[in-house]
């Protein structure tokens, strides 16, 4: 059916993550950098939740199709297959 936007979009989550992910880690030890936000690393933090949600929608647009395709119909969702019983 085609490419499904998941894959392409998890792909982008997760480059971006990983980059405020490695940013936060190289980053932890400046103090004055998280005065701002309490002292939290939120580079760290959302860099590895953006990066999870990233690896979620990958692979969701990986698995296997489930949904009904049109074009290509699974043996069993033809309409020989669908006759009604006497």
């Amino acid at each position: 059916m085609g490419l499904d936007i998941r894959i392409p979009l998890g792909l982008v989550f997760q480059i971006l993550g990983g980059i405020m992910a490695l940013f936060g880690l190289f980053t932890r030890e400046d103090v004055a950098l998280y005065e701002k936000s309490l002292g939290l690393n939120l580079n760290l933090v959302w860099g590895a939740v953006i990066f999870l949600f990233g690896a979620v929608m990958f692979f969701m647009g990986r698995r296997q199709k489930w949904q009904h395709d049109p074009f290509n119909p699974e043996p069993w969702e033809t309409q020989a297959a669908i006759k009604p019983r006497h």
